[in-house]
């Protein structure tokens, strides 16, 4: 199977440069000598994958954080959210602040699986998350992704850690502090969420999340039960809390899980959901901040593949 590696050398600011002669050895003991791509700018990881796919390359090692995965994946999609080519395969390897995939493939807890999976030929099917917003720009956008999409808070916490220098540098331990700086100053907003086609009314939210895996925000177990495979999303919602109530009563849970059991967190599955609101509120996508609400989330089960040893 023809291959295409994708890197993102400035992944975890210069981290992934830094570890790629390494992280090459490790694919070439199993994938023989490899001609990487590397990344120049946001978005070309998508063009770069593109190309390769005209080129006849099937397997895809996306080498950088969920940022760089994500691109390359959406440079396998067509616009419908199907794979342009069926047997493409995509291989990450974990390399930026956050490796959510990764870490939901059990690749953070055995490095070793991500070097043997992107050379191995078992396949693991995963949902997709087909994303619809007001772009930054202000025109409709549509994205792809498999982790979870949120608005409100925790999309700002995710813009502002990611537009901080200092802060990104942190690592996966940046979502975590710069959560108390957005908490403090933000107003909860009143949504409309509709939920598989049924109005649930406007609900006063400090953040909701769509999730396609349990993990996300740097090791957070945001969304428990939440599977990847399962062709069903898992909506989290923070209600009208207080900052106070975010800062020392849910957020020292968000690591465990335990925050599901708060009063004021609610949790509902389904397929499609939509959500408006009268003020400005952003939205984040698989750690990128991508537009602003109104919002529409659906799933596309067992849309793409990841290698797997299993």
């Amino acid at each position: 199977m023809k291959t295409a590696v994708i890197v993102n050398r400035m992944a975890n600011k210069g981290s992934a440069g830094r570890r790629w002669p390494a992280i090459k050895v490790e694919l070439e003991k199993r994938l023989g000598p490899l001609e990487p791509s590397f990344t120049e700018a946001p978005g070309h990881a998508t063009s770069l994958a593109r190309a390769a796919l005209a080129r006849g390359a099937r397997r895809f090692v996306a080498v950088g954080g969920d940022g760089t995965v994500n691109e390359t994946l959406n440079g396998l999609l067509d616009s419908s959210g199907k794979l342009d080519v069926p047997d493409a395969v995509l291989c990450p390897v974990p390399a930026g602040t956050a490796n959510e995939l990764c870490r939901a493939l059990g690749h953070l807890a055995r490095p070793e699986l991500a070097y043997d999976s992107a050379a191995a030929s078992g396949r693991r099917t995963i949902d997709l998350l087909r994303v619809r917003c007001t772009g930054l720009d202000g025109r409709p956008m549509e994205r792809f992704g498999y982790l979870i999409v949120s608005l409100g808070a925790a999309a700002s916490i995710s813009h502002r850690t990611s537009q901080s220098r200092w802060v990104k540098k942190l690592g996966e331990i940046a979502y975590l502090l710069m959560t108390p700086v957005v908490t403090l100053g933000y107003r909860n907003r009143e949504v409309a969420v509709v939920v598989d086609g049924v109005a649930m009314g406007k609900r006063r939210l400090f953040t909701a999340m769509v999730a396609n895996t349990e993990n996300g925000g740097g090791g957070m177990k945001l969304a428990p039960g939440a599977a990847f495979d399962d062709g069903v999303l898992d909506l989290v919602e923070l209600g009208d809390v207080s900052k106070s109530t975010v800062l020392f009563s849910i957020l020292p849970k968000t690591y465990s899980g335990g925050h599901i059991h708060h009063p004021l967190v609610r949790m509902s599955r389904g397929r499609s959901f939509s959500f408006e609101a009268d003020g400005d509120t952003l939205v984040d996508l698989d750690g990128e901040t991508i537009g602003r609400l109104p919002l529409d989330v659906s799933v596309l089960p067992q849309a793409f593949s990841v290698g797997s040893v299993q």
